[in-house]
């Protein structure tokens, strides 16, 4: 009698759980309202993108995460950029760092944000909060305060143009210390 009176005690729980689960009350889904310009077409992480022009390296782009928004003609670039320009033989000539940036689709100009760092190899380091690179000229340029600190000399000022390898750069509005030899 113990075995069959488990079987029927068993039998009667299931049944009260499955009755008891069942209600009138209906389930109202959640609504949420997304626009559709703001999902990516595509998105990665912790990407590598390699430029190249004629089969030459140009530059590299390293990022932690990429948007991609094709009816906007834009790519958004987040969680630290890294790029590493290249000249026409292919040697390294600069280190471009920032927090975020923005890649215009249409012309391929990069505008770079936060923190921004130009480091050339020559020694040259060129510190803002905003950059252009724009991508047909091979030039680099801002309105923004820029401070560019050498072996030799810090300059400080309000606008600024260059080659993408810093050796050739003008500032606006200038302000500084100059080391001279005598």
């Amino acid at each position: 009698m113990s075995k069959f009176f488990y079987r029927i005690l068993s039998v009667v729980v299931f049944l009260l759980l499955i009755v008891g689960s069942c209600s009138d009350e209906k389930v109202k889904p959640t609504s949420i309202n997304i626009d559709v310009k703001d999902i990516p077409d595509q998105e990665s992480w912790n990407s590598r993108v390699v430029f190249s022009d004629s089969g030459l390296m140009r530059a590299i782009l390293n990022v932690g995460h990429v948007r991609v928004f094709q009816n906007r003609s834009e790519t958004l670039l987040d969680n630290k950029l890294k790029i590493d320009f290249y000249d026409k033989e292919q040697n390294h000539t600069s280190i471009l760092t920032a927090d975020s940036g923005r890649v215009d689709d249409a012309t391929n100009n990069l505008f770079a944000f936060g923190n921004v760092i130009v480091r050339s190899d020559s020694g040259v380091i060129l510190q803002t909060e905003e950059l252009i690179w724009e991508q047909a000229t091979k030039k680099i340029f801002t309105e923004k305060f820029v401070t560019i600190t050498s072996p030799t000399e810090q300059i400080q000022g309000y606008g600024f143009e260059s080659d993408q390898s810093m050796k050739n750069y003008v500032i606006f509005r200038v302000s500084g210390r100059i080391e001279t030899k005598e």
